[in-house]
């Protein structure tokens, strides 16, 4: 087989004496250019510190509407907390002072129902049935819902098209009247488990409710007259139920 000999071009190297130098036939590599000169005339490209400092600064400097007396009086002017959320501690502690005396029951606080207060009485009575032992936070939360639509749906059945009580009063006063119950619940952490002096105990509290919350729906409630013994069992029956788990 013959060889076959192939030709390669001949390279050039830079001598040593001129480093820089190249081959005529090699093109020399440009610096790319920048897109923009920090002299030129596109005024926002302007790279001059001095002058741009100067133009902030001569000018005025916006700080806003005036507050008169200063940055803490717009704080001033603010309602608390609470009362934008709705909940006003004199209101809560003037209707559990009503329920205290069921025989004379101010019904005119409990006109403006709120749920702060039967939310209050909840936790507490929680927290009493805890130190006894019993985790029943879901049990005694569902018993109040259920509770408030029981009442709601007999007093308007019984009053027809009269009735006006409407589920957030029912729940309202429901979770206030809770107030005896919850404090038979702090009781029952010092009397006997059996006997019956627990049993006097809880009939005692049961009766202080529903007088409480007879009085309430009778007093708030167009018509509650008429119907007061038939609210009676039915708050008798609540309550009954709410003693119950402090009992067993």
């Amino acid at each position: 087989m013959a060889n076959k000999e192939f030709k390669v071009p001949p390279v050039a190297f830079p001598s040593a004496g001129n480093p820089g130098g190249a081959a005529p036939n090699i093109q020399q590599r440009r610096m790319p250019t920048p897109p923009f000169q920090p002299n030129s005339g596109i005024p926002f490209m302007s790279f001059d510190i001095g002058s741009a400092t100067t133009s902030t600064s001569s000018g005025p400097i916006y700080t806003g509407p005036s507050m008169g007396g200063g940055g803490s009086a717009n704080f001033d002017d603010e309602e608390p907390l609470l009362d934008e959320l709705g909940i006003h501690p004199d209101q809560i502690w003037s209707k559990i002072r009503s329920v205290l005396n069921p025989f004379r029951v101010n019904h005119t606080v409990h006109k403006d129902s709120d749920l702060s207060g039967p939310i209050l009485l909840y936790m507490a009575f929680c927290l009493f049935q805890l130190l006894a032992g019993k985790i029943q936070f879901g049990v005694i939360l569902g018993w109040i819902v259920v509770s408030s639509i029981f009442l709601y749906f007999v007093f308007n059945m019984l009053a027809g098209r009269t009735g006006n009580l409407d589920l957030h009063t029912c729940t309202s006063v429901v979770g206030y009247c809770m107030l005896p119950v919850v404090i038979f619940s702090a009781l029952s952490l010092f009397l006997p488990i059996d006997g019956v002096i627990r049993l006097s105990v809880a009939a005692i509290f049961v009766l202080w409710a529903m007088k409480a919350s007879t009085g309430l729906v009778v007093s708030l409630a167009d018509g509650g007259d008429e119907h007061g013994g038939l609210i009676a069992y039915a708050s008798f029956l609540i309550y009954t139920l709410f003693s119950l788990l402090v009992i067993f």
